[in-house]
Formats: C-alpha cells, sequence, structure tokens
C-alpha cells in the first residue's frame, strides 16, 4: 500500500513564486483571479494547488464501472480538469508561468507546506465547507495560523 501512496504527489513545493488553493468555489476562482494579478506584480510564477482525495475529486473516464481506479488515475483526472479551470479562470496567456500542482493531501497542510518555499500564498475567505455563517473557513484559519511567510485572504463577493 505504501508503494502505491508514493506513486502520486503528496505536496508541492515551489520555488518561490504566488501560490493559491483552488477547491473549486466560486470563492477560490476570486482567489484565483487575485493570486494572478498578485503574481503579475511581483513578476513571478503562479502555482496553484489543488488538493485532492478520491471524494473530492471526479472518478476516472476511462476505468469501467465495476472496477477500482488507482490514485495515479484519479491524480490524473484531477490534473485533467483542475487545468481546464484554470485555463478558463486565467484565460490562454496570463502573462506570468502559471504551474498547477494536484496533490493528494488535505487542503490545509498542502498549503502550509508549500508556503514553506513560496513568496506568499493566496486563498479565499470561505471554501466548500459546510458552515456558510462563518466569515473565515477552517482552510483560511489554518493558513493564516501556520504558513510560513505571507497569507492573503481574499473575501468572498457578497
Amino acid at each position: 500500500m505504501d508503494e502505491i501512496i508514493s506513486e502520486v504527489t503528496r505536496f508541492a513545493r515551489p520555488d518561490g513564486g504566488v501560490v493559491v488553493g483552488d477547491d473549486g468555489s466560486e470563492g477560490a476562482a476570486h482567489a484565483v483571479r487575485y493570486a494572478l494579478e498578485e503574481a503579475r506584480r511581483r513578476s513571478s510564477t503562479l502555482h496553484v494547488v489543488r488538493a485532492w482525495s478520491i471524494m473530492s475529486t471526479a472518478r476516472p473516464a476511462d476505468v469501467p464501472a465495476g472496477f477500482a481506479a488507482s490514485l495515479t488515475e484519479y491524480e490524473a483526472t484531477c490534473s485533467e480538469e483542475e487545468s481546464i479551470r484554470i485555463e478558463h479562470l486565467v484565460g490562454p496567456d496570463p502573462g506570468v508561468p502559471v504551474d498547477i500542482h494536484c496533490v493528494h493531501s488535505p487542503a490545509a497542510p498542502a498549503l502550509i507546506t508549500a508556503s514553506e518555499t513560496a513568496d506568499v500564498v493566496v486563498v479565499g475567505s470561505r471554501g466548500l465547507g459546510g458552515f456558510r455563517s462563518l466569515v473565515l473557513g477552517s482552510v483560511a484559519e489554518q493558513c493564516i495560523r501556520h504558513c510560513a511567510g505571507p497569507v492573503i485572504v481574499v473575501r468572498n463577493p457578497a
């Protein structure tokens, strides 16, 4: 089992640049657009971190019903979907390099680890979590507390 887990990407450790977390929510879309502008201001790379689990990403289309997909197949599906989403959000020519990191990890630890080598981390104030009355979601709160460098929290539009 450890051999299978080691085949998928567990954490992103970019060499500087702007890291943004994306969970597919509208709030994350605003954070991605803000992070793109921040990367342009800094003339640096935009690193999009998409943390995933089997429950949070699509089942690979090429795996027949009744068969179990591997983690690497789920990772490839997540990467394909995230690439399409990010191209839609930032356009075909964003003006800075854009790297997508799909990591098999909970979101907060993935972003905290990426912060160790990033210049700044950008997160939305709330993601897909179930407590809509909260002003700040759990991932944003954990990033504020534990990231190694600066964190920018982008408010969701009213």
